[in-house]
């Protein structure tokens, strides 16, 4: 339009100037003329027609060299437009092939993905996307082929990529192949959010509980979760660990580890249990008498209390005074009372063991009190009382797992 508007006003200009010219010429009542020799040729014609002739030889050759200028450009003005035309279309496939995937048509999402991939904008979104489509149809080898060309074309892109892969590998419980990718992302780049959280999650899969421990500084430092996420991991790992030296009946990895156990992980109540029971479990009850009844103290409950009711104290006198000082307290305790009963028998009071677990059963009914009336029963020569007792006992156990049955029927 510019250049359109810029040659009107040259044709303005020369057609205004010729016509004052011509005005002017025949004022002067002459015409004037030109005349060119060449050699033994002249050309003689008045000062219009010349004008005249070199206007329209100008525009002539102005058009001319625009014709051929134009001739030059046309194909890759041509090329640009071809390619301007599948850009299009490749952008139209790539919102079909995302409705698509959205809409669980994966086949047809993969296919338009691919089809259109090399003459997009973004072949790197193709590939990804069609990468998800095959694996939610179960396509794993056609996955890591479009996988692989998303890594070809996408430039600085091998963190996108990995991420992808590592959670398809994920969702496909390729736990194994997510941890290699995450692993070589962790190395390119050890503070990247999204690989910090997949390599948790991997590592959560695979029950790999030291390494993720050696991953928690990071991902509080990266605040890749937030402080309730990373200390509920922390607690599902220290958990596990212990367990691992429980099953192992490792003494000094379970001090070693109860000590470098931070200690708002050491107060939560299953924690601890673990720990305790897992030493009274390899022979060293008597090593944390003390320490569990200062988590008792600072935190009653009935698992640690059964705890401490089974270790073998060194001094049985004192842990019965210990518990007996709890009575003040927490004296409809069945559980305690329970306790209190099975360390009377210990030390042979079978008076004091059986008063105990009587008032324990009159306050909660258990199997356990049931239990030990029946072995006390029997250390002292009554069969027929102990029969009772276990009867009864059993008979209790049997009610409890009905309900649990017809609760987890309804």
């Amino acid at each position: 339009m510019k250049k359109m508007l810029f040659l009107l006003v040259i044709l303005g200009v020369l057609g205004a100037s010729g016509f004052y010219g011509s005005q002017f010429l025949t004022h002067l009542n002459s015409a004037g003329y030109v005349l060119i020799g060449i050699e033994q040729w002249s050309v003689e014609t008045s000062l219009v027609v010349f004008l005249a002739g070199l206007i329209a030889l100008f525009f002539a050759l102005y058009f001319s060299f625009r014709l051929l200028g134009w001739s030059f450009r046309l194909p890759k003005q041509i090329k640009k437009r071809v390619a301007t035309n599948k850009l299009n279309i490749s952008q139209q496939a790539l919102i079909k092939g995302l409705v698509d995937s959205a809409e669980g048509n994966w086949e047809d999402a993969e296919n338009i993905l691919i089809k259109h991939a090399s003459h997009s904008g973004a072949p790197l979104i193709h590939y990804l996307t069609a990468a998800r489509a095959a694996q939610s149809r179960g396509a794993f080898d056609k996955r890591d082929e479009y996988l692989q060309f998303a890594a070809e074309h996408g430039d600085d892109a091998e963190i996108a990529v990995g991420l992808t892969q590592a959670e398809l590998n994920l969702s496909g419980e390729q736990y194994e192949e997510a941890l290699e990718t995450l692993t070589r992302l962790h190395s390119v780049n050890p503070k990247q959010a999204n690989v910090l959280r997949l390599l948790h999650l991997t590592y959560q899969k695979l029950e790999d509980w030291q390494s993720l421990r050696s991953l928690i500084p990071a991902l509080n430092t990266h605040k890749v979760l937030v402080e309730a996420e990373v200390k509920l991991i922390e607690t599902e790992v220290f958990s596990n660990l212990l367990k691992q030296a429980a099953e192992q009946q490792d003494r000094n990895a379970l001090q070693t580890l109860w000590a470098e156990i931070p200690l708002p992980i050491k107060v939560i109540r299953g924690v601890a249990a673990i720990y305790f029971a897992a030493m009274i479990d390899v022979g060293a009850g008597a090593s944390i008498e003390d320490e569990l009844v200062k988590n008792l103290a600072a935190n009653w409950n009935e698992t640690l209390l059964i705890l401490f009711g089974n270790i073998q104290s060194t001094d049985p006198v004192l842990q019965l005074e210990t518990a007996e000082r709890w009575l003040i307290g927490h004296a409809n305790d069945a559980i305690l009372l329970m306790v209190l009963g099975k360390l009377s028998g210990q030390r042979a009071d079978y008076a004091k063991a059986q008063r105990y677990l009587q008032q324990s059963i009159s306050l909660d009914p258990n199997v356990q009190s049931y239990r030990l009336l029946g072995d006390l029963a029997m250390t002292q020569g009554d069969a027929n009382a102990a029969s009772q007792f276990y009867k009864q006992g059993l008979e209790l156990a049997s009610g409890e797992l009905v309900n649990r049955i017809e609760t987890l029927a309804v």
